[in-house]
């Protein structure tokens, strides 16, 4: 444990499960009804609406081997070549040949997939796969039928949950093991204000931290906060400087800002070019695979044409499509872009790089287990060693599939050996506790007195953070650039501990709230990012070094570990091979 929290008041409610899922996309919805279905008491804590989590922002699609022809081994191959030697070659193994039935399951639960006039699932491909084998919903809006089947199979089942709250730290018991989470409800209902939940198992499935950025594809939401609760609570996380930036986002202006709209890899499946302004298709020789190159290199080959010709942005041009293929295959993109004023139909669509995914996070077994007992990671907040340097796409959404069913299979089996008969599961506990008062009520299972309360940052922190980190620790990455980084969020962290007025309950000018915990959560993981960056002295995957070029295997095919040790610094260490070390070392052969 170090000791950190975020500054918050005392819980005034809580909340008794078995099992409770922080986040409500297709990783936590489906461990969460995995777990209700063995009899588990479970909570679903999200941060906006049940239905609002980043799975349904996903266009393209889910992998698996599913079409004639294609098998498990070849889909393992396409993702080794992705991950650019970094993968956990177990872990893949799991992920190709677990995933076809798990999409059958996630069939059975309800989802509809796009169908061929024969009946099959109609499969297309994506950047670095040589088989047809991404299935889709919708055309383009496969994560949107995902979350809708999800959803509708947890109102369905009654589970307990809990809407617009903030998960801000994890609850540990006198042996540091896991005991649950506090939380803040954002407005009034049934819950509100900061309360807990009390479980001996904690799911996180939060989703990723793209807005550390200036310009990403992640829903406003993905603001790092469970990466940065777990690296509070002990926990290791790994391969946090692969960020993968989507190479074809809706170019909307050098100066925009947020989130940005996505143009799915599908299209460049289906044949759409990527050409400068004179229509010069310049991934012709670049990669076998031209347009369908894995993401990380696309990204860069756009990047550096960009610079090349002093541009701001490239084109995808698929006016061949024609209007019938556009408004049946892509018609949420096709609306997109018209909502921007572009008709992608008789005019090719403006496109750049923006921040789309995170490859590394909260260091995992194959079990989904984290450093802390008790505690899971699943899904894009998670490093399973999946995706290495540059995740494959369409494995994002079978990774949260695969791995949540091998979560809750954990949690059941923990669950059997230790729970008391009898035990009064899932109901409210307000009754035995006090609304807080002054210090408040405490919680048993709560921080206690020995542990202290992080910084807090203020709202306005949050586009200081975007901007240092767009220009430190973007696309393109030296030793200089970071470093500038690095000093520039360090005088942010400085100023908020020296702000620290000892007559109040935190910093001046940043009062406990939504806003200055998630400035507070993005800083911590902006910090990590950079410091693995700056270790990390060669180019690989999605970590493009311009001051260190070449991909270095011999020194640098290994995996960044980065915790906080008890004096509050950032430790960051180095595998001794490309192998993931065991989360615990009496699993060493798990």
């Amino acid at each position: 444990m170090t000791g950190i929290r975020l500054t918050a008041p005392a819980p005034g409610w809580a909340i008794d499960a078995d099992v409770v899922v922080v986040g409500s996309g297709v990783a936590g919805l489906t461990t969460a009804l995995r777990c209700a279905a063995a009899g588990l008491a479970t909570v679903v804590v999200t941060k906006a609406r049940l239905d609002d989590g980043s799975t349904r922002w996903a266009q393209g699609g889910i992998a698996a081997a599913l079409g004639e022809g294609d098998t498990p081994e070849q889909h393992l191959d396409d993702t080794l070549v992705a991950g650019a030697g970094l993968c956990d070659e177990t872990a893949v193994r799991t992920l190709v040949t677990e995933g076809p039935d798990a999409v059958r399951r996630l069939i059975e639960t309800g989802a509809h997939f796009d169908t061929t006039a024969t009946g099959a699932i109609a499969l297309t491909r994506e950047g670095g796969h040589h088989r047809r084998r991404i299935a889709h919903a919708g055309g383009d809006a496969t994560g949107a039928e995902i979350s809708r089947a999800l959803v509708e199979a947890v109102r369905s089942a009654a589970l307990h949950t809990v809407e617009n709250a903030l998960v801000l730290d994890l609850l540990t018991d006198a042996e540091g093991r896991t005991a649950g989470v506090t939380l803040h409800v954002m407005g009034e209902g049934q819950h509100d204000g900061v309360g807990a939940v009390r479980a001996p198992a904690v799911v996180l499935a939060t989703g990723g931290m793209g807005q550390v950025f200036s310009a990403t594809t992640n829903p406003p939401v993905s603001t790092g906060d469970g990466v940065a609760l777990a690296l509070r609570a002990g926990a290791e996380v790994s391969d946090l400087e692969f960020v993968q930036f989507h190479p074809t986002v809706l170019f909307l202006g050098a100066d925009s800002e947020g989130q940005q709209p996505l143009v799915s890899e599908a299209v460049r499946g289906e044949g759409a070019h990527l050409v400068d302004a004179s229509g010069t298709r310049f991934m012709l020789g670049q990669h076998e695979l031209a347009e369908l190159a894995p993401r990380d290199i696309v990204a860069k080959a756009i990047t550096r044409q960009m610079h090349l010709l002093g541009t701001e942005h490239m084109y995808l041009d698929a006016r061949h499509f024609g209007a019938e293929m556009w408004e049946q295959r892509f018609p949420t993109i096709l609306a997109a872009c018209r909502a921007h004023g572009i008709d992608p139909v008789t005019e090719p669509i403006p496109v750049a790089p923006a921040a789309h995914y995170a490859s590394g996070g909260v260091r995992t077994d194959l079990r989904g287990r984290t450093t802390v007992p008790g505690l899971y990671a699943c899904g894009e907040v998670a490093c399973t060693g999946v995706h290495g340097a540059n995740r494959l796409a369409s494995n994002s959404l079978l990774e949260g599939l695969v791995f949540a069913e091998r979560i809750a299979a954990d949690i059941v089996t923990d669950r059997a050996q230790d729970v008391p008969a009898g035990r009064d599961h899932g109901r409210d506990r307000e009754q035995d506790l006090p609304k807080p008062a002054g210090t408040g009520a405490a919680v048993p299972g709560a921080p206690g007195p020995t542990s202290e309360p992080a910084p807090l940052l203020t709202a306005e922190s949050r586009t200081e953070i975007q901007r240092i980190m767009t220009r430190g620790a973007g696309v393109i990455r030296s030793a200089a650039s970071l470093d500038r980084a690095a000093e520039e969020l360090d005088s942010l962290q400085q100023t908020a501990a020296t702000a620290v007025d000892t007559t109040v309950t935190g910093p001046k000018d940043a009062v406990p709230g939504v806003e200055a915990w998630e400035a507070t959560n993005l800083l911590l993981v902006s910090r990590v990012l950079v410091a693995a960056a700056q270790e990390r002295e060669e180019t690989r995957g999605c970590h493009w070094r311009e001051d260190r070029p070449d991909r270095d295997d011999a020194d640098w095919r290994r995996h960044l570990v980065v915790r906080i040790a008890p004096d509050r610094r950032l430790v960051v260490r180095r595998t001794d091979s490309a192998a993931f070390p065991p989360v615990r070392p009496e699993d060493s052969a798990d």
